[in-house]
């Protein structure tokens, strides 16, 4: 699906997102895309299946058990660990769903297309947050 700048204005706008398969790593880049965002006055809540805290803040294990405000979800998961975390979301009722480039598969992206949330794929989430820095 191809995403439309209000798409991503509207997954973006209430500043508050989870970011599921944030690495404890800081070298990885799960772990840079959450401290890009918090960098840039996000409130990020970190899902991750094993971690209980990435860099001071709690972790939740899965996306179906986020806070109910959380209504946006950026997937930055391997590849085999994709629809489960997109069933996961759209379980908890996520309205706003990102799959970062490299994460989705076929059948994610049929699971979240077909439920009616806004799914954004094949977009670099770090190409549409301001100020944008590095090799985008």
């Amino acid at each position: 699906m191809k995403a439309t700048r209000a798409s991503i204005e509207a997954f973006l706008a209430p500043r508050k997102l989870a970011i599921a398969g944030v690495s404890r790593n800081p070298k990885k880049f799960g772990n840079q895309v959450f401290n890009h965002l918090r960098e840039r006055g996000y409130e990020v809540i970190p899902v991750h299946p094993e971690a209980e805290m990435i860099d001071g803040i709690p972790c939740h294990r899965n996306p179906s058990t986020l806070p109910g405000d959380v209504k946006s979800l950026l997937i930055l998961t391997p590849k085999k660990e994709t629809q489960k975390v997109v069933a996961g979301a759209l379980e908890k009722g996520i309205d706003h769903i990102w799959i970062q480039q490299m994460s989705d598969t076929p059948e994610a992206l049929a699971l979240a297309a077909s439920r009616p949330v806004s799914l954004i794929t094949g977009e670099c989430i770090l190409m549409h947050t301001e100020p944008v820095k590095g090799v985008h």
